[in-house]
């Protein structure tokens, strides 16, 4: 009898690790040790460049704000919820900003205002929809993905290259990072940075890191996600929340909408084409689950490094065509999505 009892407790020991780690963890875990072992295979097999720090930064500003976008896209994914409308929002957020600045003599605090404003109102009408009004998010934000491509075209239906100084002079803006620079082919010091958009990113997901962790709010999220009739039953305010996650996801398209403006400087139609995907790509390979209640923020962080540093690797190795890395970013979404298969059959036996 007690020799049972001991291979028991010492079976619950050796899997204790695993098992006893909650849904959002696990494939927490996952995304972290598949990025570091996507980059170190890099840095092993394809050379010295992406073993410079600045190759590493240059991912991050890149991609800032897409780490912004993918961020709002996990809160309404947690909430069983999804946003296709953050990647034209963007553009009209690029274009509205680069019209106020050098035609209608706007400066970088208004243009800052605009942008904001426009993901507010957007994040306020699609929430109001898809929560009080109950009509399904993907329709809802489809339309929003049309109104906006619509509205970028109306306000300006060209390309340019904003000249204003004091935007130029943001935009120029670097924060060197002390010890982490290299030396060029000419015998140069070339010290590393990132540029503002970065900080700005990173703020951003620590603060809705501790959002979801530590908030009410950020509990009913996962609550409403996980099973909406039974977070009704224990008092939570199910409209509400999904209005505060699309309000949410609003705003941060707004400020990543800003953050892509000060990365390349221009307005277009065509700014931030496909961005919406990549967002969606991010969380799922970051862990959030389509279905709703699993997600964590900081997987989402992973998931866009993770989904940036795959793209480099094939266009390293020569495969510069873009269904190449089509197929790569299909590939893994559909390794990540049979991961979270497997993770909610681990909870069904479990139970």
């Amino acid at each position: 009898m007690a020799r049972k009892m001991n291979e028991k407790m010492n079976g619950n020991k050796k899997r204790g690790f695993i098992s006893g780690m909650s849904d959002t963890n696990l494939l927490l875990l996952i995304t972290v040790v598949v990025f570091v072992v996507m980059y170190a295979s890099a840095v092993i097999f394809l050379g010295s460049g992406f073993l410079k720090p600045q190759a590493f930064f240059n991912i991050l500003n890149d991609n800032a704000s897409l780490i912004i976008l993918a961020c709002g896209m996990s809160l309404v994914m947690i909430t069983g919820g999804i946003d296709i409308s953050v990647g034209t929002l963007t553009a009209l957020v690029c274009m509205s900003c680069a019209v106020h600045l050098d035609f209608n003599g706007g400066s970088v605090l208004t243009a800052v205002l605009l942008a904001l404003g426009i993901g507010l109102a957007f994040g306020a009408v699609q929430g109001f929809l898809v929560a009080y009004l109950e009509i399904q998010p993907f329709i809802v934000t489809l339309a929003g993905m049309f109104f906006a491509k619509g509205m970028t075209t109306i306000v300006n239906a060209t390309q340019f290259n904003v000249a204003h100084e004091g935007f130029q002079a943001l935009k120029a803006t670097r924060l060197y990072v002390p010890g982490m620079g290299s030396v060029n082919k000419l015998g140069n010091y070339v010290p590393a940075y990132v540029e503002i958009g970065v900080v700005v990113a990173i703020v951003t997901v620590i603060l809705l890191f501790m959002l979801l962790r530590w908030t009410k709010l950020g509990r009913n999220f996962y609550a409403v996600g996980g099973n909406a009739q039974s977070a009704n039953m224990l008092g939570i305010n199910v409209k509400n929340t999904k209005f505060m996650a699309h309000l949410l996801c609003g705003l941060l398209a707004g400020i990543g909408g800003f953050v892509y403006f000060m990365h390349v400087g221009s307005g277009s139609p065509s700014h931030a084409a496909g961005a919406e995907m990549n967002a969606i790509a991010a969380s799922i390979i970051g862990g959030t689950m389509l279905t709703g209640g699993v997600g964590n923020i900081m997987g989402t962080f992973f998931g866009v490094l993770s989904l940036s540093t795959i793209k480099n690797i094939v266009s390293s190795l020569g495969l510069d065509e873009a269904w190449w890395t089509n197929i790569t970013v299909a590939a893994m979404i559909c390794l990540f999505l049979v991961i979270q298969s497997l993770v909610l059959r681990r909870k069904g036996k479990s139970k």
